[in-house]
């Protein structure tokens, strides 16, 4: 009976960031839509830190909208390492990973690595409170045009790390702890 009330318990908050809801390839100030769904299979894969695939690619050309009201172009980052992190205020996962990237963010050098919080919540309020009522100094961005392709995804969180190039170092799905040594490295 433990084993099904678990298991039913796991299946449930894996569902709440894999749910009828989708992440969708369209920023707040476009008009076309191109919507991914999710799959709690998906991020029940995925929530076992099984790497996606990581292949070379550019950091993407893509307009944000930073917390200020500001468009700020994700290419404008090359030279530096770039962490990014898609999530929302609605997946517990993302909320979970949040302190990991927070405490990271604290050990590296901010002249060296830029990272982005951009949330794909429908409300970038929603995420701006989040991120001041929990405190959070890392910026939190929304998107101000379409997703890259590279950005849709059939879950979340997903973590991408560029190198200074725009290659990409990691490429990952699901929640994950970051402050740890690897990544620290990682980020040098």
């Amino acid at each position: 009976m433990k084993i099904v009330f678990f298991s039913a318990s796991l299946l449930l908050l894996l569902g709440a960031c894999a749910d009828s809801s989708s992440v969708t390839a369209q920023g707040p100030d476009t008009a076309q839509a191109s919507s991914v769904s999710t799959s709690p299979a998906v991020v029940a894969d995925t929530m076992m830190n099984n790497p996606v695939p990581a292949t070379a690619s550019a950091l993407p050309s893509f307009r944000m909208r930073n917390g200020r009201g500001e468009i700020v172009d994700m290419a404008q980052f090359k030279g530096k390492k770039v962490f990014v992190n898609l999530w929302a205020t609605w997946c517990p996962p993302c909320r979970a990973e949040i302190p990991s990237i927070e405490s990271l963010g604290a050990k590296t050098d901010p002249s060296k690595v830029e990272f982005v919080m951009l949330s794909l919540d429908d409300n970038f309020e929603k995420a701006k409170n989040y991120a001041a009522n929990n405190n959070m100094r890392l910026p939190v961005y929304y998107p101000a045009s379409d997703l890259p392709q590279l950005f849709v995804t059939e879950g979340i969180p997903m973590t991408i790390i560029f190198n200074e190039k725009g290659e990409i170092l990691f490429n990952e799905v699901g929640s994950a702890n970051y402050d740890t040594k690897r990544f620290q490295d990682m980020l040098k």
